[in-house]
């Protein structure tokens, strides 16, 4: 399999999977109470579009990586949550309504917010803009196929045989997993392929990588948690800040960047988030 034949069949037909599997875990009233208290949903956007950007800067700023990498920073920052997000709260039993509604509005918002906050990066360190156009349309049929569909496809088998999705969900919860960490893996070994050096060789981004994650997570958390929302919220609120669409982050950086560099620093992000995100959800369903 090629990186083309990855990035258009393999990749969506995962996610629509891994959301089906979340669907099915779902009832309607999950979303009802979504739409009916919205302040979970702007608090949660809040952390995941501001707060996590500013995060990101307030770390680059602090370090002296090369700039290029700094604004690889500031582009995984600026990407949307990622599908990931959703099955680490279904698996912690997390608001998955919440955590699947803040997915679908912040890959709209981002049309917006990305090229904003990435062009902020260009400019301070790099001392250059550049025209990052995501197409509105593909993006909106992208959200629909990948996410919505398949999730509410789950939810209606859900509501009308509870039974058969209860069944089916069992080996769903092993194989979501499975499919996930082959998509981290042939991110991994894509990355391999273009260069003799390979991903090896960037390591070094592994901490401050880290430190974006531990530390967008834990402020993602307090900020929920000062609004006054309850732990449940609080902590899918933090799974979701803490797990960005690296998929995303990669073509903007390599197909409209144009720098391997910048995307390498989404490689390395994708490559343990996973597990950290699970375990700090998991800490903070368990003690916050």
């Amino acid at each position: 399999m090629d990186s083309a034949t990855f990035s258009s069949y393999f990749l969506p037909a995962v996610l629509i999977i891994i959301m089906f599997g979340i669907g099915l875990s779902l009832e309607k009233k999950d979303f009802r109470n979504v739409i009916l208290y919205p302040k979970a949903i702007l608090i949660g956007l809040t952390a995941q579009m501001i707060l996590l950007p500013m995060v990101a800067f307030a770390i680059v700023l602090l370090t002296d990586l090369p700039p290029v990498f700094k604004v690889g920073f500031i582009l995984i920052a600026a990407s949307p949550g990622g599908s990931s997000a959703n099955l680490v709260n279904h698996l912690l039993r997390g608001n998955v309504a919440l955590c699947v509604s803040l997915s679908a509005l912040n890959s709209l918002l981002i049309l917006i917010t990305l090229p904003l906050i990435v062009n902020l990066g260009l400019m301070l360190f790099l001392g250059e803009t550049h025209d990052i156009h995501l197409s509105v349309v593909d993006t909106i049929l992208k959200i629909f196929y990948t996410t919505l569909i398949p999730t509410f496809t789950g939810v209606f088998v859900r509501h009308r045989n509870p039974q058969f999705a209860d069944k089916l969900g069992i080996p769903m919860k092993y194989i979501m997993p499975v499919l996930l960490f082959s998509v981290f893996a042939a991110l991994v070994i894509f990355e391999e392929k273009t260069t003799s050096e390979g991903v090896s060789r960037y390591t070094y981004l592994f901490p401050y990588a880290l430190a974006l994650n531990f530390i967008g997570m834990f402020i993602g958390y307090l900020f929920s948690s000062r609004m006054g929302l309850n732990k449940r919220n609080n902590f899918t609120i933090s799974v979701e800040v803490g797990m960005q669409n690296s998929a995303l982050a990669i073509y903007v950086a390599g197909s409209i960047l144009g720098s391997r560099e910048m995307a390498m620093v989404a490689v390395v992000y994708s490559s343990f988030t996973f597990f950290s995100t699970l375990l700090f959800g998991f800490l903070g369903k368990r003690f916050g």
